[in-house]
């Protein structure tokens, strides 16, 4: 079954957070994921919303969506992102 990391995200360093941005593609890609949105326009139609940038990513399954996030070539990116934006990311399984 499909797992979905869905982040909330607020940039406050744009310079930074374009170099993760283009370096978390081929990362991703490795554990089968793949953008399903990734900061596009959003309309809210009810409640807030807790930041302006809202990306999904599809995997195959948890497990793959789990060591995507854990895995070696990872962690730089992910301090990467840490100082070039405050997040927001879940894990939920598809039905």
């Amino acid at each position: 079954m499909a797992a979905y990391i869905i982040a909330h995200i607020a940039v406050h360093d744009p310079a930074l957070f374009e170099q993760y941005r283009v370096g978390v593609l081929p990362t991703l890609e490795q554990f089968g994921g793949r953008y399903l949105a990734r900061g596009g326009a959003v309309t809210v139609l009810e409640g807030p919303l807790p930041d302006r940038r809202l990306v999904v990513i599809e995997f195959p399954d948890r497990t793959a969506a789990e060591a995507f996030y854990a895995s070696p070539a990872y962690q730089p990116l992910l301090a990467m992102r840490a100082a070039a934006a405050t997040s927001t990311l879940v894990i939920v399984d598809g039905v």
